[in-house]
């Protein structure tokens, strides 16, 4: 009887141990929850860029003030009725 009680000990432990320290045991676990904590929080600023830039397309697809607006400061467009003036800045006179 003290024989198999102490196999059975034996057998637990070694369970245990694949358990805490063998492969695919805890500390994988701990390992792959850190991945996917990380893998999250990229995924939710992602997310936020995404909302972002739909936002300007559906800004750019429904008013054409926007689409003017981004015209003139990115594409330096003017309109065909308006004048557009350039000022240079005078460079300072050394003595």
């Amino acid at each position: 009887m003290r024989l198999i009680a102490l196999c059975m000990l034996g057998i637990v432990i070694l369970l245990q141990y694949r358990i805490w320290f063998g492969q695919y045991g805890a500390g994988d676990l701990r390992q792959l929850r850190q991945e996917v904590a990380r893998q999250s929080d990229s995924n939710q600023a992602l997310q936020q860029r995404n909302q972002l830039l739909y936002a300007d397309i559906e800004d750019l697809r429904s008013a054409q003030e926007a689409v003017e607006e981004r015209a003139r400061n990115e594409l330096g467009l003017v309109k065909s009725d308006e004048t557009f003036f350039r000022l240079i800045p005078r460079e300072e006179q050394r003595p």
